[in-house]
């Protein structure tokens, strides 16, 4: 398990005292590596294509880890979760929790070269309450004053709200000019100007996203690539045959079954590191089967998912117990481990479906993208397993671009799908998993329980400590119990490379950081 720091606001506030340059990544490899070169082009390939980078109204991976290349927040964390100050060179807690207060770092400029005023902040935080987009903020903000010549942003609560510092570490929290430079927003975000390592030069919403190294750069000397170029490849075996061939230099994605030919391959490296991920079996509450709490325990009974987890990862995922992953603080899975809500039993779950509405099976169809070869071998282990059962599971496996436009209309009976957290507090991945009031509705399975959402509102307004752990813990075990979704595995970040290529940071949420990363001359 990593902790995070954020068990109290005095933590929090230790953390602000610490140095940017204290935080700072180890060279990866440590002794033994080259000496960095700085120029050239890193070519990284990924399943889908980045195509929108507006930050106050995209979620998912393949546009947020573009997005958070071009724009930074004022708070960020490191490979371990650890919130660290990013734009801001410090920030200060008042006692009571309230006022939250930020200093700049001195020269901050955009791409462009133009100034970043406290001012933008402003206009940028502002922006994303008013778009109330995915990850926009709710933290209950009354009031942002800022002053240019200071370099100073304060944030007035209307109440406490614990998990504040968090939310603005995400991508979303990131600063744009304000008016964005005098553009339009539809021009402006076909190439936005931010405060990022890179800058947009050509971007095909449907395939590749090239940037080019911002000149003005707060990091002294960094990035050392003059070029990040990414390439979109929708099938994870052809990444990895072009990254063997050596034909690109990185993949965001190594499939398990492959982990390890990677990790000892002459001319590829692995780089693998706990996330924030969580793949799981999803249920669509609106079909009256799987609104049957009998049925979604019986289905949770009939998996052995350590058994799955060890078939479809290969030893590099840990089976999951609970909703909330150890890399986050306030995980449940080790507690879990050893007493676990429900265990794999087919004899109980055959006993379970004999409670249901759906006592004699039904059939079902289960919702995969296709390109996965993990998410098509857990499908048709799901499919063996629910046979005896008598629920007969019919496996649809479709482009990824018509998998979330699927299932984000309730186009599905179940679903294959990862949930992640895009910052180091359990109130996220709670509130986008189990929050029916939130836009996501429980992560489109429309679940819904009273005493879930009465927990979360008081998870969020309880100071870190051992009453807030209680809360997360009874949160967890309720949808363990109810179960919504089924947690498979904890997904570890399993990033590739070739042996040219050095300095990347993988981060727990999912991403990598390029402004170390350098590759020697081919």
């Amino acid at each position: 398990m990593t902790p995070n720091s954020q068990r109290a606001l005095v933590a929090l506030a230790l953390a602000a005292t610490l140095g940017l340059a204290g935080c700072a990544p180890a060279a990866q490899g440590g002794g033994s590596e080259p000496a960095p070169t700085a120029g050239g082009t890193l070519t990284y390939g990924r399943l889908a294509s980045a195509n929108d980078l507006d930050l106050h109204t995209q979620i998912t991976a393949n546009n947020a880890f573009a997005i958070d290349k071009i724009f930074e927040s004022l708070v960020s964390f490191d490979e371990h979760g650890k919130i660290i100050d990013w734009l801001a060179k410090s920030h200060e807690i008042s006692a009571d929790g309230l006022t939250y207060t930020f200093t700049l770092r001195e020269g901050l400029k955009y791409s462009d070269g133009s100034d970043v005023q406290a001012s933008d902040v402003k206009f940028s935080l502002e922006r994303n309450l008013a778009k109330q987009g995915p990850l926009t903020l709710t933290a209950p903000i009354s009031e942002i004053v800022t002053d240019d010549a200071a370099g100073t942003v304060v944030m007035t609560l209307g109440e406490a709200y614990t998990p504040f510092l968090s939310e603005l570490t995400s991508f979303s929290a990131g600063v744009l000019p304000t008016d964005f430079g005098g553009k339009t927003e539809e021009d402006f975000f076909k190439a936005p100007v931010g405060t990022g390592p890179f800058a947009v030069s050509e971007w095909d919403p449907a395939g590749d996203l090239n940037f080019v190294k911002n000149e003005h750069y707060w990091q002294d000397g960094k990035p050392l690539l003059d070029g990040l170029d990414y390439v979109f490849v929708a099938d994870d075996n052809q990444l990895l045959q072009r990254l063997n061939a050596g034909q690109i230099d990185a993949v965001e994605q190594v499939p398990a079954a492959n982990a390890d030919a990677v990790e000892n391959g002459e001319a590829t490296k692995l780089l693998k590191s706990d996330s924030w991920a969580i793949e799981q079996v999803f249920f669509n509450t609106q079909k009256p089967e799987f609104a049957d709490v009998h049925v979604r325990r019986a289905v949770a009974q009939a998996l052995d998912l350590p058994g799955i987890t060890q078939a479809t990862t290969f030893g590099t995922a840990r089976a999951a117990s609970s909703l909330i992953p150890p890399a986050i603080e306030y995980s449940a899975a080790d507690a879990f481990d050893a007493k676990p809500v429900l265990t794999h039993d087919v004899d109980a779950a055959k006993q379970e479906l004999a409670k249901s509405d759906f006592a004699d099976g039904f059939e079902a169809t289960m919702l995969i993208p296709s390109g996965n070869s993990a998410r098509a071998q857990i499908a048709q282990v799901v499919q063996e397993s629910l046979a005896p059962l008598g629920i007969d599971v019919q496996i649809e496996s479709i482009d990824l671009a018509s998998f979330r436009e699927r299932f984000k209309a309730f186009d599905y009976d179940f679903m294959i799908n990862s949930g992640q957290s895009d910052a180091p507090d359990p109130n996220g991945l709670v509130t986008f998993q189990a929050d029916p009031e939130g836009f996501s509705n429980s992560f489109w399975t429309h679940y819904t329980n009273p005493e879930v959402t009465k927990l979360m509102h008081e998870g969020r307004t309880t100071a870190d400590g051992p009453e807030r752990e209680q809360i997360y813990t009874d949160i967890q075990r309720i949808l363990a119990g109810d179960v919504p979704y089924i947690p498979v595995y904890y997904s570890p970040n399993l990033h590739g490379t070739t042996a040219k290529v050095h300095g990347l940071e993988s981060l727990p949420n999912g991403s990598v950081r390029f402004q170390d990363a350098w590759v020697e001359a081919k």
